[in-house]
């Protein structure tokens, strides 16, 4: 195909304001002209012509250079390739309007052969939209995709181009984001400073009134109270952009993730600790837990079980405490899903909340549909509570919500996730046992079930894990007395020398200590011990004399 460089002219004529061309009489100047390259490119489908034109060039060398340049690119198409001929000439006429920079020859070769975007204009916050808008998910999940996108991603790195983004970018990016966290915790202390000082000032005087009216005037032009962005959403964050730069290597779009890459703050999850006499003791001394996760003994889960016999939803703090639903697992259970005769319910739904909404939906994953079998005591707790709710059924009559769930409402309808929560906190504070959370009874539950010796298996089938060792690495605290028999029953196991003599001393301590008291209850001067020999030897005697 035809192409060419030429030196052009841009001087205008000052009446009539069209360019000169080759009459500008300083055209034969060394320095005057620029240079411009031409190149046909092969014609639309509809027969109409196109090119690639770019000028501006200081030497008809660098003019060359950019023009073999252009005709490079075309050569990488085969000429039995229509489809890829195309896509190079739609590249160039896009390069040469945009007036961008020619891409690198051995980069497009290596698109076109992989089916990519020739040209990599797609930027990060396209892409994101893109990516969220195909997702198929519940709604609190993209929610919680949304947030991310909106809150750290598109603000911090979505104005890159998608194929050049950077692990470097993204480590900028957690740092501006560990930078805000600072200066977040110092505004929201000055905050919370004025707020203390101003309410040391009295109401009465006028000077006080004018000192209250300019110290909340300086409040409220300070910014309101923030929550940092803490390791976990960090980590959630990564996860986003991570799985959504995944999707974009699956389309051919991009052929590495740098999320993949980056490093972070790690997340250590607490462990779950059990509320000992120790731990307790400090607790009403200073009010702290030691951990986020608090498990109950089994007494004190007795103690609380006690407490609320009488409430109206007993029958699920007993279900969550022995069997270990999840809170949303226990408001959405069906009693068509519940059989106490063969004594199992089948854990197919749940009730998740979205903000402040809340809709039903389907277990978050395969592992969540699961059969929880039920112990007798649980089974007549629920026959007691299906008893209870027929009767409210009766009083409410045409007003009855019949959503056919075990936990309602007194009017049938649903329970909402999150009063439940805030029942359960109410009641745990009203009975004065140490704090848990709600769904650290799920935590008790899981406890209980491997200090009675049962598999590790069963108990994640139990709880819905989809892996034994999300079991292992949740539960690793034990109650006291079974950490306290454990370590006996293993150290019995090693036969130790020194044990073997510590054993037999004690058992000659022992015989030494007897011999003693012996001796104490002799008294001293020996009479005792002769006269129970002589009562020995009588008795001896008495059996040897022949009978009459």
């Amino acid at each position: 195909m035809k192409g060419s460089t030429y030196r052009r002219c841009s001087c205008r004529d000052p009446k009539t304001g069209k360019e000169l061309g080759t009459s500008c009489p300083k055209r034969n100047s060394r320095n005057h002209c620029t240079y411009s390259i031409r190149q046909e490119l092969p014609p639309r489908e509809d027969g109409s012509r196109r090119s690639f034109a770019r000028g501006g060039y200081d030497s008809r060398k660098a003019a060359q250079t950019d023009l073999d340049h252009v005709r490079a690119l075309l050569g990488l198409a085969e000429s039995d390739d229509p489809e890829g001929t195309e896509l190079i000439a739609a590249m160039l006429t896009e390069v040469s309007s945009e007036k961008t920079a020619l891409p690198d020859v051995e980069e497009t070769r290596r698109r076109l052969n992989a089916g990519q975007d020739l040209i990599g204009s797609l930027t990060v916050s396209e892409w994101l939209d893109r990516w969220l808008a195909g997702k198929r998910i519940r709604k609190s999940g993209l929610s919680r995709y949304e947030t991310d996108i909106r809150v750290h991603l598109k603000p911090h790195i979505g104005q890159r181009r998608l194929d050049r983004l950077r692990v470097s970018h993204l480590s900028d990016m957690f740092t501006e984001i560990r930078d805000a966290n600072a200066q977040i915790l110092e505004q929201n202390a000055q905050r919370r400073t004025a707020i203390d000082e101003l309410a040391t000032v009295p109401w009465k005087g006028a000077e006080n009134r004018a000192r209250r009216k300019a110290m909340k005037a300086a409040i409220d032009e300070m910014p309101p109270f923030r929550r940092i962005t803490g390791p976990a959403t960090r980590l959630h964050v990564k996860a986003t952009l991570r799985a959504a730069l995944n999707d974009a290597i699956g389309q051919q779009i991009i052929t590495f993730n740098p999320a993949a890459h980056v490093e972070i703050d790690p997340v250590r999850k607490p462990k779950a600790l059990v509320w000992t006499d120790e731990r307790v003791a400090k607790w009403e001394q200073t009010g702290e837990k030691p951990s986020p996760v608090m498990v109950w003994t089994p007494q004190q889960t007795g103690a609380f079980l006690d407490f609320v016999a009488e409430d109206r939803l007993y029958a699920m703090w007993h279900l969550i405490a022995f069997r270990g639903l999840r809170r949303g697992e226990a408001c959405g259970q069906p009693w068509s899903e519940t059989n106490l005769d063969t004594h199992a319910l089948s854990v197919s739904s749940q009730l998740v909340q979205d903000g402040w909404e809340v809709e039903a939906a389907d277990p978050k994953t395969d592992s969540g549909y699961r059969v929880v079998a039920l112990d007798d005591d649980t089974v007549n707790v629920l026959k007691r509570h299906r008893e209870r709710q027929d009767a409210d059924r009766k009083e409410w009559g045409s007003a009855w919500v019949d959503t056919g769930h075990v936990f309602t409402q007194e009017d049938g309808s649903w329970l909402h996730p999150g009063k439940v929560t805030d029942l359960f906190e109410r009641l745990v504070t009203a009975s004065g046992l140490p704090p848990i959370r709600l769904h650290d009874l799920r935590h008790g539950a899981a406890t209980l079930m491997l200090a009675a010796d049962i598999d590790i298996k069963i108990v994640s089938d139990t709880l819905g894990h989809s892996d034994t060792r999300i079991t292992r690495d949740i539960y690793q605290s034990v109650l006291p007395q079974v950490g306290k028999n454990a370590a006996e029953a293993t150290a019995k196991l090693v036969p130790l020398q020194r044990k073997a003599e510590a054993e037999k001393a004690a058992r000659k301590a022992a015989k030494a200590a007897k011999k003693a008291r012996a001796k104490k209850n002799g008294k001293g001067n020996g009479k005792p011990d002769d006269e129970a020999n002589a009562q020995a030897q009588a008795k001896k005697a008495k059996r040897r004399k022949p009978k009459k």
